[in-house]
């Protein structure tokens, strides 16, 4: 069913007709996700409020009417797409990389709740895939991977449950590492790494 993720009562109203016509929703997989540049003058503009609105509100405007519903069943699955990017600040990706390490955070805290209410909690951090929004990238991506690959590693996850499903594991551990690294290390590592 089509829907605007930005608009809340309208996410409220589709999580309502969807369980009206298909039933509960034991599993949604919350892939709300998509990048807008923001002007190098205008450091907080249109780019960074439309990726905000999008990723992150869009996401909790969808997962609170589905907690509600799940809540009251005592069961359910929810996974939130997030991205490697929001292991830590990535260069030209300051809106985008700030917005996935936003969902990755919320879904850390909001997992003790959901824990009680008999829920499940997932977070999915992707490298690279293939898509019409990655087609757009004019920089190297590492360990691109079909759609389709990413598709069934998510799938996987889902069964196979745990916190999170990150892939590829190589990217998903080296940013991991970087991390954990000082400042000092992580910035000149990764102006090394993307020549930025």
């Amino acid at each position: 069913m089509p829907g605007d993720v930005t608009d809340r009562k309208a996410m409220d109203e589709l999580v309502s007709a969807v369980e009206a016509r298909h039933g509960p929703v034991a599993l949604a997989f919350l892939n709300v996700g998509t990048f807008f540049p923001d002007s190098e003058k205008d450091f907080g503009g249109d780019g960074f409020r439309m990726t905000f609105a999008t990723n992150v509100e869009g996401t909790i405007n969808l997962m609170g009417p589905l907690i509600r519903a799940m809540r009251s069943r005592g069961r359910g699955q929810i996974a939130v797409n997030a991205s490697v990017a929001g292991y830590g600040g990535l260069p030209r990706s300051i809106a985008y990389s700030s917005s996935k390490a936003a969902l990755i955070a919320m879904c850390e805290a909001v997992k003790f709740d959901l824990d009680k209410a008999g829920l499940t909690i997932q977070v999915v951090c992707p490298g690279f895939v293939k898509t019409p929004l990655t087609d757009n990238n004019d920089f190297p991506m590492p360990f691109l991977i079909p759609v389709e690959e990413a598709g069934k590693r998510i799938c996987d996850g889902f069964e196979r449950g745990g916190f999170e499903i990150a892939f590829p594991r190589r990217m998903a551990y080296i940013l991991k590492f970087m991390n954990m690294l000082p400042y000092g290390l992580y910035f000149a590592l990764l102006s090394k790494i993307t020549g930025r």
